[in-house]
Formats: structure tokens, sequence, C-alpha cells
């Protein structure tokens, strides 16, 4: 049980701990009968009941088939609790620069309804943000649910984001974005194509949705999780004991701005950078100088699936540009699982990323080391930013208001 210090909400030695808190551990699956939740919080029978009734009434409880028989001596078996994952839906969205993928979840992460296309960052907030609030209407559509049944979007995009504030702060490949109110605009986009009441809306970091949605499905008992996407850009999302790290105001990760030994300029500004030279961007960038059509990350995918040579033999080039830079991120973090995602994201890539990482980490820094690449592929912020909706709004903290908000 987490121990806050907030008011109504005590451990075991003391009389009150609150519904969100019941809900937590049946989430968690740390107790998911009544008996448990008494032993669990210290609570009695009665005032158990009493806050699970509340839980069922709102219906984000249910029953579930019965456990096992506690007793040697027999008796009736125990009925578990459930988190009902039906009563709501929620939207995300994943933002790339000329591409964007938005999906309806259930709230356990299932995909229901998902669509991609094309979507122009430079087009700005306005523009953007609008059109996916149409989108958005036709996914409800099409997987059968109310807007009224939505109870929070999360939305992934291409800059560091203060989450805070739900705003992109200085973002290189974001023009017109830096401060704007993205959580205003998506919430008013929503409302304004489905006529539904607002609803919460979550910003993050692409990198850090994708790390997050992967820990959570492929790795939820590795404490220290980094991913690294390599697309137009470079961003790396870091996923420390279950929680994002986001540093001070959502900078961290961002080592596609770290300067490594090249005179490269920038779409920050800067000479030098690793994405200047290492990013799929940068790949596409030097494949046209060769006379190979290709303009951005997606494109040099394209040839890697082909199995061009020029653009294997230049992904791997990159790929050891980032291992000698991820060769200190490994070093400073100690992670149990390293996962490259992103265009470039293949064996190419892969290799040159291990050839430098190994040669330049310390061997204590990489004995406990995977080196993997994505499972969840372009689906993992979206799973990402479904599941940071649902952890916020589902919070201990926040289920109270909710639950009085309900009038139950």
């Amino acid at each position: 049980m987490r121990m806050t210090g907030q008011p109504g909400r005590t451990g075991r030695s003391g009389s009150q701990t609150s519904a969100g808190d019941l809900l937590e551990l049946v989430r968690s699956g740390r107790a998911v009968t009544r008996g448990a939740l008494q032993q669990a919080t210290g609570l009695s029978r009665a005032t158990v009941g009493q806050r699970l009734d509340r839980l069922f009434r709102a219906g984000w409880l249910r029953e579930g088939a019965g456990g096992p028989v506690g007793s040697p001596l027999g008796g009736r078996p125990s009925i578990t609790l459930e988190f009902d994952d039906s009563h709501a839906v929620v939207l995300a969205a994943d933002l790339d620069t000329r591409h964007a993928r938005a999906a309806v979840l259930t709230l356990t992460g299932e995909i229901l309804a998902e669509h991609s296309g094309t979507l122009v960052i430079e087009d700005g907030p306005e523009a953007v943000l609008g059109e996916l609030g149409r989108w958005f209407a036709e996914l409800l559509t099409k997987a059968g649910h109310r807007a009224e049944e939505v109870c929070g979007i999360g939305l992934a995009v291409p800059g560091p984001v203060d989450s805070a504030t739900g705003r992109v702060v200085q973002p290189p490949i974001m023009p017109g974005w830096d401060g704007y109110d993205i959580r205003g605009r998506l919430s008013r986009a929503f409302t304004e194509h489905t006529s539904a009441p607002a609803v919460p809306v979550l910003v993050d970091n692409d990198a850090n949705l994708m790390a997050y949605g992967e820990q959570r499905t492929g790795h939820p008992d590795c404490s220290a999780f980094v991913l690294v996407k390599v697309s137009t850009g470079i961003g790396a999302g870091v996923v420390v004991d279950g929680s994002i790290y986001r540093g001070i105001d959502g900078g961290a990760g961002d080592i596609g701005h770290i300067r490594v030994d090249a005179q490269a300029l920038c779409r920050c500004g800067s000479y030098g950078c690793l994405a200047a030279v290492a990013s799929g961007g940068a790949v596409a960038r030097r494949l046209a100088e060769a006379g190979v059509p290709a303009a951005s990350g997606s494109d040099v995918r394209d040839l890697l699936a082909a199995g061009h040579p020029e653009a294997a033999a230049l992904a791997r080039e990159a790929g050891r540009r980032v291992g000698d830079v991820l060769a200190t991120v490994v070093t400073l973090l100690n992670p149990g699982v390293l996962m490259i995602a992103g265009d470039l994201a293949g064996t190419p890539f892969l290799t040159g990323v291990r050839e430098l990482l190994y040669q330049r980490a310390l061997p204590r820094s990489t004995a406990h080391l995977d080196v993997v690449t994505s499972r969840l592929g372009e689906r993992a912020a979206l799973i990402g930013a479904g599941a940071l909706v649902v952890e916020h709004l589902y919070a201990p903290e926040r289920v109270e208001e909710r639950l009085v908000a309900l009038g139950v």
C-alpha cells in the first residue's frame, strides 16, 4: 500500500484507507479478495465492504471466479475481485513529424480500433490537433463506443514536454508548438467533433511513452529500463521502478543533442549533435546525396526492409555512433534492458550499436544488460499513452474526487 500522508489515508495502524487504496490493491493483484484487503489494510470487514460498495456502484470493480479455499477444513471459496475495464475507454495518439497514429483502447491496453495516416507536424498545433479530434470521433464509431465513455486522452509528441503543464519546451522538430496549450486544444477538438464533455488530456514525449508501454507489457520486472527511439530524430525514454523518469522539466533522455565529433548542422541550430549524424533523417540525407531517393527515416526503414546495401551500411555506421553515446548512458543508469526502437531499429543499426557499446562500456555495466529491439513496434507509444491516462485517473489520490463527482 502506498503511504502518502494525505488526510483520510493512513497505514495499517490508522483507521482510514481510501477506496482508491483498495482499488489499487485489486488492480495490482496484491489483494483480490475481501479478506486479503482486510489483512493488507487493517480495516474492518464492514469498512472494507462500504468502500468496495462505492467502487462497485461506480462500475469500476466486478466479482470474478471463486479463488482457492483458504482453510484445510474446506468451505466456500473466496470470491475474487477484478478491475472492470469495460466501464470506459481511452483515446491515444502518437505524433511523428509527417505521420500520426491514433487508437481507442480498453483500460487494460487492448486496442479496439486504430487509424494511421499523414499528419504533418509543421502544419502547427491548431490544424494537427483539430484533425486528431476528427480521427477520434471516427474511431469511436468504428469501435462501437460512445464518446461519453471516454475517460481521458493520451498524446505522444516528438519533443520535450513539461509534464506539469503538458506543453512542449523548445522542441527542435516541432516548429510553432513551443509553449502551446496542447491539452486545451485537443480537449476542445474532441468536444467539437463528438459533442461530448471535456475529458482530461495527458501529453508526454514519444520516447517516454514508448518506454512506458514496452516496459509495462514486456519487462514489468525490470527496475531500470531504457528505450532509444531512432527515427527523424533521436530520443530516449527511461523507466525507473515502474515510473517514467522525466528530469526537472521533461528534458531527460534527449540524447540526440549530445555533441559528438562531427560538424554537421542540427535542426536545433547547433553543430555536431548526435541526431545530425546518426538519426533516420541524417541517414536519409546521406542516401539522397548519393542519389538514392530518401527524405525521412521512414524512407530509410523501407530501404532497409528491401535489403538496400548502402542503406544498411549507413545504418550500421549510425548505430556505431549511437552505441558510442549509449556506452555512457549505460554506465550512468545501469539498466537491465536497453531497447532500440524507431525507423532504424533493424539488424544493421543494432549490430553497430552493440559493436561500440560493448567496446566502450565497462564489462561491469553490461554484464546483466539485454540489448533488444521493440516488441510493440509502432503501437508502443499508443499503449504507453493509454497506460499513462489510466494510471493517472485511477491513482488512489484521484479516485476519491472522481467517486464524489459520480455521486457514489
